[in-house]
């Protein structure tokens, strides 16, 4: 059983502290709160089973849908992105960004953002291990994407790396994984470009 609340951390100005799992008849929901160091934030990805939603409680947050300008919301004012609907996110301001929210269903994105930050932050906190992202977006594919890295690299690229990482033996650490979330019919999913 996990126990709330849950704070992670990634070592380049991101925070995240999941506070609870709400059960609902049309899928849990996971709430939390992120704190956001000034230009931090994580780079244009898509959540293909999920809806994300931010509340600014304090400071200036960037958004961008992919193929549109950049937009900004500040104190009380929110913001949601749709499942299947590419996007990022930073601190436009000059101190802390602070944010309350939600992700529903809740999924696996608590064990993914976990294991990403954990690497992160054990990586220097500039980017997650290369074996460790490799391995996470591939397992985690239905639900989870990074629209920054090109698709041919995910596509062809990881593939490779992640039998690579299998024989140096580097995925003993996710023998616990959670399955991935198979997506319903008819959902539409977002290719990587």
């Amino acid at each position: 059983m996990k126990v709330y609340p849950h704070t992670i951390e990634n070592g380049a100005g991101e925070q995240i502290t999941f506070h609870r799992l709400v059960s609902d008849p049309t899928g849990d929901w996971l709430e939390g709160e992120s704190l956001v160091q000034p230009g931090a934030g994580p780079p244009m990805h898509v959540h293909y089973l999920q809806e994300e939603a931010f509340t600014v409680q304090q400071g200036r947050l960037g958004y961008q849908l992919l193929g549109q300008e950049p937009r900004y919301a500040g104190q009380g004012e929110s913001v949601v992105f749709k499942p299947g609907e590419a996007h990022r996110f930073w601190n436009a301001g000059e101190r802390e960004l602070h944010c309350t929210g939600y992700v529903k269903p809740a999924d696996n994105l608590e064990y993914l953002l976990s294991a990403i930050f954990a690497s992160q932050k054990q990586n220097g906190g500039k980017r997650p291990d290369l074996f460790d992202v490799t391995y996470l977006l591939r397992r985690y594919k239905s639900e989870f994407g990074m629209v920054a890295i090109p698709g041919f690299v995910q596509r062809f690229v990881f593939p490779i790396l992640v039998v690579i990482g299998k024989l140096l033996g580097k995925y003993q650490k996710y023998a616990d994984a959670p399955e991935p979330i198979k997506p319903e019919r008819g959902r539409n999913k977002v290719d990587v470009v």
